[in-house]
């Protein structure tokens, strides 16, 4: 079963989602936050293994509460709504540790999928969605004209095909288009994924491409 905290400052939006996540037979809905404090507190209390977060609450907003959550250490996933015209917050909720994205208008069964994708470790962020929030996030990266950023120690461990990978899902390529592209089977690709996550030190697949950007290894004009 995947447990779920609700986090929105409506209650009709909590309604909504709770009516949606309880129709499944595979889903649980722990509790309901309004308040992104209340949200930190449930999700020590419950341990729910996905935290569906709003951004825009009284107080203490969505990305605090997601940034105290997953620094917590905690087994929660936060998986963040957010809308095309606010991209500033899902570039502060990548930062915050949010292991996906969803548009408040998403379909019903784009919501169930990504959270049944979030709780099993996996990232949730539609590849063009991926490239158009990134290329943006990149720009506020520093720069030292002509110099040559220093190595990555999270990348020493990497073998080159490896690096190869993580430089494709940093352009938010998906499994399936890595595996047509480099002529792998989606189980090895799978496994390969797993593998940079792990020595990279990677909560998700959302947090591979910040490093992929934060390395250099993908630019806005590639």
């Amino acid at each position: 079963m995947t447990t779920v905290l609700i986090v929105d400052d409506q209650p009709l939006q909590r309604f909504g989602f709770r009516m949606l996540l309880e129709s499944q037979d595979d889903v649980v809905v722990a509790g309901e936050a309004g308040t992104g404090a209340e949200a930190v507190r449930l999700a020590a209390e419950l341990r729910p293994d996905v935290a569906l977060m709003d951004i825009r609450m009284p107080g203490m907003d969505g990305i605090e509460a997601t940034r105290r959550i997953v620094a917590s250490g905690g087994r929660t996933r936060v998986l963040i709504l957010t809308t095309f015209d606010l991209d500033e917050y899902a570039y502060a909720g990548l930062r915050a540790g949010a292991s996906g994205f969803l548009l408040k208008d998403a379909q019903p069964e784009e919501v169930l999928s990504g959270v049944r994708a979030v709780a099993s470790g996996d990232a949730v962020v539609a590849p063009r969605l991926t490239r158009r929030l990134l290329d943006a996030y990149a720009q506020h990266l520093p720069t030292v004209p002509g110099a040559a950023p220093a190595p990555d120690p999270r990348l020493a461990s990497l073998t080159e095909r490896e690096r190869e990978i993580l430089t494709v899902i940093g352009r938010g390529w998906t499994n399936t288009e890595i595996a047509e592209r480099f002529h792998l089977a989606e189980s090895t690709v799978k496994t390969h994924v797993g593998r940079i996550l792990a020595k990279t030190g990677s909560r998700d697949r959302v947090q591979a491409v910040i490093l992929a950007y934060d390395t250099r290894l993908v630019r806005p004009e590639s």
